[in-house]
């Protein structure tokens, strides 16, 4: 039986209220003021909360904020009743994260469409990130021991050889296996980092609450973050002479350690999937609000159906080619941009390269 916590001042109206719900077979349970309300919400845990605008103690606002900011609660469909029902009394509500209004006075059929609708949206919404938990783990248990066994093996080999046959290596040969295992470990952290950000954004996607605060970041200097990673990228393939920058200056609603993240994953990809001599262009581009990163590199390009399967911890061929990494880096990049109510845009051939395209808002301050 689903718990319903009625917060309303009005004796009579919460009696009535109480008695509707028990006749849809619900549980009420009753505060007469915002302070209590609160207090009763945190220990019975209901499924619904129903809270009066103007109350006496806290008014309807102050509580759905202290609810809000609460993990035990910040998630519990609420649902304003008032007696005004003018549209900036409204949108006051829905900002602060109210799910639905009802303006007084309503039936009895219109309170029971309305809570049957957010109990089921909210369903819905559990049972979507509990599907995405599962497919999470799975995927995890199926590539994690791969990418991480891998760059442990030449760690621990490398290791083994230097601690037992040190005296016999000539100091060139303990620089260079000394630098592949510094190369193996940078994968391997890259690896663990890269499954956290991916688990991380997934359990973000599905909390309006995580997704507004992350749009309330920035990221200004763009051309210098842009041209800066990418000159790292082209000098660790050894290709500097191929990269082609056309950047300009700006700001978007993304926090940095993200926009470097989704940034790194496509110029990195770009430099890996094509041929030293073959360009790789970068561009940055600022129009109607939002900034535009484009990345093209003249690669092995992929099919149509392989850019419909892009997806975590999918490779292409494979078995042609191994490739290191978990093949996340370009999910990760949509993933961001996507949480961040942008745009990804991929266009790709088979044998001419790949052109990946994300528009992102500008940041435009408080």
């Amino acid at each position: 039986m689903k718990r319903i916590l009625i917060i309303e001042d009005e004796p009579e109206m919460r009696r009535n209220l109480a008695t509707i719900l028990r006749l849809e077979h619900f549980e009420p349970v009753a505060a007469e003021n915002g302070r209590v309300g609160i207090e009763l919400a945190r220990r019975e845990r209901p499924d619904l909360i129903l809270c009066d605008v103007m109350m006496p103690e806290l008014d309807g606002y102050e509580v759905l904020q202290a609810l809000r900011s609460d993990p035990a609660t910040v998630t519990t469909p609420f649902i304003f009743l008032t007696a005004r029902g003018e549209k900036p009394d409204i949108r006051a509500g829905m900002n602060l994260g109210a799910d639905d209004y009802l303006a007084k006075p309503f039936t009895a059929a219109q309170l029971y469409s309305a809570v049957e609708a957010r109990l089921k949206k909210n369903q819905a919404l559990r049972e979507n990130a509990e599907r995405k938990l599962a497919d999470l783990r799975t995927n995890l248990s199926l590539a994690l021991p791969h990418e991480m066994i891998t760059p442990l093996n030449g760690i621990f080999g490398l290791a083994q050889i230097l601690s037992t046959d040190a005296e016999s290596l000539t100091p060139a040969e303990v620089a260079e296996y000394g630098s592949n295992i510094l190369e193996s470990a940078e994968r391997l952290h890259r690896t663990v980092q890269n499954f956290l950000l991916y688990g991380q954004l997934e359990m973000q996607a599905s909390d309006p609450s995580s997704i507004a605060t992350m749009r309330s970041k920035q990221s200004d200097g763009l051309r210098a973050i842009i041209e800066c990673r990418a000159r790292h990228h082209a000098a660790r393939f050894a290709r500097p002479s191929d990269l082609q920058l056309e950047v300009v200056d700006g700001s978007v609603a993304v926090a940095q350690a993200l926009f470097t993240k989704l940034l790194d994953e496509l110029v990195e990809n770009a430099f890996k999937f094509s041929a030293a001599g073959r360009p790789v262009r970068v561009a940055g581009a600022l129009a109607d609000g939002h900034y535009t990163l484009t990345v093209t590199d003249q690669g092995a390009g992929m099919d149509p159906a392989q850019v419909a399967q892009i997806g975590a911890y999918t490779q292409f061929n494979r078995k042609e080619k191994e490739q290191q990494g978990t093949g996340l880096g370009l999910t990760l990049a949509r993933r961001i941009t996507e949480l961040h109510g942008g745009q990804f845009t991929l266009q790709s051939q088979r044998g001419t390269g790949t052109a990946v395209s994300v528009q992102l808002p500008e940041y435009k301050g408080e």
